[in-house]
Protein backbone atom coordinates (compact mmCIF):
# COMPACT_ATOMS: atom_id res chain seq x y z
CA UNK A 1 0.00 0.00 0.00
CA UNK A 2 1.60 3.62 -0.81
CA UNK A 3 2.11 5.86 2.13
CA UNK A 4 3.61 9.13 2.57
CA UNK A 5 5.54 10.36 5.34
CA UNK A 6 6.14 14.13 6.04
CA UNK A 7 7.04 15.81 9.29
CA UNK A 8 3.83 16.11 11.33
CA UNK A 9 1.76 13.35 9.44
CA UNK A 10 1.17 9.69 7.76
CA UNK A 11 -0.54 10.33 4.52
CA UNK A 12 -2.18 7.01 3.75
CA UNK A 13 -4.96 4.89 1.69
CA UNK A 14 -8.15 4.98 3.75
CA UNK A 15 -9.28 1.99 6.77
CA UNK A 16 -13.15 1.13 7.49
CA UNK A 17 -11.82 2.39 10.80
CA UNK A 18 -11.56 5.60 9.49
CA UNK A 19 -15.35 6.22 9.71
CA UNK A 20 -15.53 7.89 13.47
CA UNK A 21 -12.63 10.40 12.22
CA UNK A 22 -13.84 11.21 9.01
CA UNK A 23 -17.80 11.50 10.34
CA UNK A 24 -16.24 14.14 12.80
CA UNK A 25 -14.96 16.07 10.01
CA UNK A 26 -17.90 15.46 7.06
CA UNK A 27 -20.38 16.49 10.37
CA UNK A 28 -18.52 19.82 10.97
CA UNK A 29 -20.59 22.67 9.35
CA UNK A 30 -17.40 24.50 9.47
CA UNK A 31 -14.85 21.99 7.34
CA UNK A 32 -17.94 21.99 5.43
CA UNK A 33 -18.23 25.72 4.58
CA UNK A 34 -17.14 25.49 1.08
CA UNK A 35 -17.54 21.76 0.42
CA UNK A 36 -19.48 21.34 -2.72
CA UNK A 37 -22.05 19.30 -0.34
CA UNK A 38 -23.77 19.80 2.61
CA UNK A 39 -22.71 18.48 5.71
CA UNK A 40 -23.09 14.58 7.05
CA UNK A 41 -25.88 14.61 9.10
CA UNK A 42 -25.99 10.59 9.30
CA UNK A 43 -22.81 8.26 9.24
CA UNK A 44 -23.68 6.39 6.49
CA UNK A 45 -23.32 9.34 4.19
CA UNK A 46 -19.85 9.17 5.32
CA UNK A 47 -19.47 5.19 5.23
CA UNK A 48 -20.57 5.09 1.31
CA UNK A 49 -17.61 8.22 0.78
CA UNK A 50 -15.40 5.89 2.91
CA UNK A 51 -16.30 2.80 0.79
CA UNK A 52 -15.69 4.57 -2.24
CA UNK A 53 -12.32 6.05 -1.21
CA UNK A 54 -11.19 2.19 -0.37
CA UNK A 55 -12.12 0.69 -3.57
CA UNK A 56 -10.93 3.76 -5.54
CA UNK A 57 -6.98 3.60 -3.46
CA UNK A 58 -6.15 0.50 -4.38
CA UNK A 59 -6.80 0.85 -8.07
CA UNK A 60 -5.31 4.57 -7.90
CA UNK A 61 -3.49 5.29 -4.51
CA UNK A 62 -3.67 9.33 -5.40
CA UNK A 63 -6.37 10.56 -2.26
CA UNK A 64 -4.83 9.69 0.96
CA UNK A 65 -5.79 9.88 4.24
CA UNK A 66 -4.17 12.26 6.84
CA UNK A 67 -3.01 10.72 9.87
CA UNK A 68 -1.60 13.02 12.87
CA UNK A 69 -0.70 11.02 15.99
CA UNK A 70 -3.02 7.93 15.08
CA UNK A 71 -5.79 10.06 14.25
CA UNK A 72 -7.68 11.01 10.68
CA UNK A 73 -7.57 14.83 10.88
CA UNK A 74 -7.94 15.31 7.41
CA UNK A 75 -8.16 13.86 3.24
CA UNK A 76 -7.00 14.90 0.00
CA UNK A 77 -4.97 14.60 -3.41
CA UNK A 78 -6.11 13.60 -6.76
CA UNK A 79 -9.87 12.23 -6.37
CA UNK A 80 -10.16 12.21 -9.94
CA UNK A 81 -8.62 12.53 -13.73
CA UNK A 82 -5.96 15.83 -12.36
CA UNK A 83 -8.31 17.29 -9.93
CA UNK A 84 -7.01 17.64 -6.80
CA UNK A 85 -9.10 18.15 -3.39
CA UNK A 86 -8.66 18.03 0.46
CA UNK A 87 -10.76 19.13 3.71
CA UNK A 88 -8.99 19.64 7.10
CA UNK A 89 -10.67 19.25 10.38
CA UNK A 90 -10.89 22.89 12.05
CA UNK A 91 -9.43 21.71 14.84
CA UNK A 92 -6.00 21.34 12.73
CA UNK A 93 -6.28 24.63 11.05
CA UNK A 94 -3.79 27.33 10.53
CA UNK A 95 -0.75 24.94 12.03
CA UNK A 96 0.54 23.81 8.33
CA UNK A 97 -0.65 21.00 8.10
CA UNK A 98 -2.90 20.94 4.83
CA UNK A 99 0.23 22.61 3.01
CA UNK A 100 2.28 19.79 3.85
CA UNK A 101 0.13 17.38 2.85
CA UNK A 102 -0.67 18.87 -0.43
CA UNK A 103 2.87 19.13 -1.02
CA UNK A 104 4.01 15.42 -0.30
CA UNK A 105 0.40 14.31 -2.14
CA UNK A 106 1.53 16.91 -5.06
CA UNK A 107 5.10 15.41 -5.47
CA UNK A 108 3.83 11.74 -5.24
CA UNK A 109 1.45 12.73 -8.63
CA UNK A 110 4.77 13.59 -10.68
CA UNK A 111 6.63 10.95 -10.00
CA UNK A 112 3.70 8.71 -10.40
CA UNK A 113 1.40 9.27 -13.30
CA UNK A 114 1.94 11.77 -16.69
CA UNK A 115 -0.44 14.68 -16.23
CA UNK A 116 0.22 17.71 -17.82
CA UNK A 117 -1.20 19.75 -14.67
CA UNK A 118 -3.17 19.44 -11.90
CA UNK A 119 -6.37 21.56 -11.32
CA UNK A 120 -8.46 22.65 -8.23
CA UNK A 121 -11.99 24.56 -8.07
CA UNK A 122 -12.94 26.15 -4.42
CA UNK A 123 -14.72 28.74 -3.54
CA UNK A 124 -13.90 31.94 -3.51
CA UNK A 125 -14.02 33.10 -0.24
CA UNK A 126 -11.98 30.02 1.02
CA UNK A 127 -9.23 32.98 1.71
CA UNK A 128 -7.38 29.95 2.92
CA UNK A 129 -7.51 27.25 0.44
CA UNK A 130 -6.42 30.21 -2.27
CA UNK A 131 -3.54 31.12 -0.28
CA UNK A 132 -3.04 27.69 -0.05
CA UNK A 133 -2.90 26.69 -3.81
CA UNK A 134 -1.17 30.04 -4.86
CA UNK A 135 1.84 29.14 -1.93
CA UNK A 136 2.67 25.65 -3.49
CA UNK A 137 2.16 27.61 -7.44
CA UNK A 138 -1.32 27.46 -8.50
CA UNK A 139 -2.45 30.31 -10.62
CA UNK A 140 -6.28 31.54 -11.05
CA UNK A 141 -7.35 30.38 -14.39
CA UNK A 142 -10.92 31.06 -14.31
CA UNK A 143 -14.15 31.99 -12.33
CA UNK A 144 -17.77 30.34 -12.68
CA UNK A 145 -20.74 31.77 -10.63
CA UNK A 146 -23.31 29.53 -9.00
CA UNK A 147 -21.25 25.99 -9.42
CA UNK A 148 -23.12 24.77 -5.91
CA UNK A 149 -26.11 25.18 -4.43
CA UNK A 150 -26.65 23.66 -1.35
CA UNK A 151 -29.47 23.95 1.12
CA UNK A 152 -31.21 26.62 -0.97
CA UNK A 153 -27.58 28.65 -1.09
CA UNK A 154 -26.14 28.93 -4.68
CA UNK A 155 -21.66 29.59 -4.28
CA UNK A 156 -19.18 30.39 -6.78
CA UNK A 157 -16.07 28.64 -8.31
CA UNK A 158 -12.72 29.60 -9.14
CA UNK A 159 -10.39 27.01 -10.96
CA UNK A 160 -6.33 26.69 -10.37
CA UNK A 161 -3.92 24.95 -11.90
CA UNK A 162 -0.01 24.02 -11.21
CA UNK A 163 1.67 22.95 -14.44
CA UNK A 164 3.68 20.25 -14.35
CA UNK A 165 7.22 20.92 -13.82
CA UNK A 166 9.92 20.88 -16.66
CA UNK A 167 11.99 19.06 -14.58
CA UNK A 168 9.36 16.05 -13.86
CA UNK A 169 8.11 15.70 -17.67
Amino acid sequence: MTTLITKRLILRGPKPTDLDDLFAIFSNPDAMAYWSTAPHEHRDVTQERLDKMVADFAAKPTYFIFERAGRVVGMGGMFSEGDLGYILHPDHWRQGLATEAIRAVIDHVWATTAYPHLQAGLDPRNAGSKALLTRLGFVQTGFEANTHCINDAWSDSIYMMLPRPKDRA
